[in-house]
């Protein structure tokens, strides 16, 4: 394990692996970085790949102070700081996603190109989950709620087909003020006034069936980034990035590959 401390003193672990080009790998709310497991290397053919425990999780520091997430993507450029690496692309999931246009557009320089997924602008622009949703996942019972989280993330089909581990469920030794904290960061996340300003080459991921982050979020960040590409990957819900590898990760390297000549 390999580790850097912020400017605020927050030590922050983070994990190099392949060869090649660097590809930092954000992932969602609550999660370290074994959310990237599954498909972590489908990257490494073409690509180095960057992942860390965001602040409050795996192996990192856990400081009950506020986290935003302009907070998360300053502690990536001290993750990328500590590499030495001055430009890397960007594929960032869920509140992964929303780190990642905090990074785009207020350090355009470190960011060559940007891959969202499953993501949103947040604020009075973004799509919230209805009622419905909410309610299920804030059932008293913790097997009730795992089971509508998991069905939130995954097709019945393929959960029928993959019995676990399931990397996408959160961090098991997050501390509670640690959950807090990434909810309030994902929650007050607002970045429709900065999405015009991300010069990075764009391209928008999205499961048509997710109901965790609503699809209508994505057609919101393609429109609002300028010059960005959007591609809906059909019956796919939350974590289509697992569920759809196959079509989603070649995607997402063809994408990198045909950006990777733009300064």
């Amino acid at each position: 394990m390999t580790y850097t401390t912020t400017l605020d003193g927050t030590r922050i672990a983070y994990q190099l692996r392949g060869d090649g080009a660097p590809l930092v790998l954000l992932a969602g709310q609550a999660n370290n970085h074994h959310w990237w497991d599954p498909v972590r290397s489908d990257f490494h053919p073409a690509r180095s790949t960057i992942t860390l425990d965001y602040r409050g999780t795996g192996d990192s520091d856990k400081p009950d102070t506020p986290h935003t997430t302009e907070l998360l993507a300053q502690d990536v450029i001290a993750v990328l700081d500590d590499l030495g690496i001055d430009r890397a692309d960007i594929y960032g999931t869920s509140m992964g996603g929303r780190v990642a246009q905090q990074l785009a557009a207020r350090h355009p320089h470190r960011v060559s190109a940007l891959v969202l997924g499953c993501t949103s602008p947040g604020g009075p622009h973004g799509i919230e989950r209805d009622n419905g949703v909410r309610r299920a996942l804030a059932q008293s019972h913790p097997g009730a709620a795992r089971q509508a989280l998991l069905e939130l993330m995954y097709t019945p089909r393929w959960l029928s087909d993959h019995p676990g581990p399931y990397h996408t469920l959160g961090d098991p030794r997050m501390p509670a003020h640690s959950r807090r904290h990434h909810l309030a960061a994902s929650n007050r996340h607002n970045a429709w006034d900065l999405l015009p300003s991300i010069s990075a080459p764009t391209l928008v991921l999205h499961g048509t069936d997710d109901q965790l982050n609503p699809a209508a979020n994505a057609p919101l960040l393609a429109d609002r980034i300028p010059g960005a590409r959007l591609h809906l990957i059909p019956d796919t819900r939350h974590a289509y990035f697992e569920e759809a590898r196959t079509h989603a990760s070649p995607m997402v390297l063809d994408f990198l590959t045909t950006t990777s000549h733009r300064p």
